[in-house]
């Protein structure tokens, strides 16, 4: 499971004036909700935030949220972010409780070398790079390996072929591409430029009857 930490701290002024200012004092407004509690307006620190969001992957990391001291496990559900600018407006977090699934992505990490890369000169085309997923908090992984090494040209994976860990139910269209392993450019313009060969004229000698 991956994780991050993240300051943050309860305010009771809401509205578009109080937000206005909590962005101007260099912080974010922020709600955090879930199952079995109100929904709690939060302001937390801009540099902060930009700084944990470049080095996350926002629908994949637990956030660990410092509450007035106290800790609650959360999703990012929401980034708000300016139409034009860099500046983050609000953001939803969504606390997680232990017994109850949750739906998220996954990031998939591609395993071994496609068979028909290492001995057919093939290419291999990563389709999806995240997983829809359904999990309860306590099992919620860093990521999901999948075994290409087996594939070759022309082969594919899809969502239904993947071997997942007990307890993750996949949201995705079970018959979607996860990856396929085709033909490189420069294998498919060889054959084609073999193709393209001219058959060498037939040259004949000129028999007797045919200057008649």
């Amino acid at each position: 499971m991956a994780t991050a930490s993240l300051n943050a701290s309860a305010r009771s002024e809401n509205g578009k004036g109080a937000a206005r200012k909590i962005r101007m004092a260099g912080n974010i407004p922020a709600v955090i909700y879930g199952h079995g509690r109100q929904p709690m307006s939060l302001m937390i620190n801009a540099r902060e935030t930009d700084r944990l969001l470049t080095r996350i992957a926002t629908g994949a990391t637990v956030i660990e949220l410092n509450i007035d001291g106290a800790v609650s496990k959360t999703l990012i559900r929401e980034v708000q972010r300016h139409p034009y600018k860099k500046q983050i407006m609000h953001i939803d977090f969504q606390e997680l409780v232990v017994g109850e699934t949750v739906n998220m992505y996954v990031p998939l990490a591609f395993v071994g070398v496609p068979d028909g890369v290492r001995n057919e000169g093939g290419i291999l085309d990563q389709v999806m790079h995240q997983l829809h997923i359904a999990v309860d908090p306590a099992n919620i992984p860093n990521h999901l390996d999948v075994d290409v090494s087996h594939l070759k040209v022309g082969k594919s994976l899809h969502v239904a072929d993947l071997k997942l860990p007990a307890g993750i139910k996949v949201l995705d269209d079970a018959e979607g591409t996860v990856c396929v392993v085709g033909q490189s450019r420069a294998s498919i313009e060889a054959a084609t430029a073999e193709s393209n060969i001219a058959e060498p004229e037939l040259i004949r000698k000129v028999k007797p009857d045919d200057t008649k």
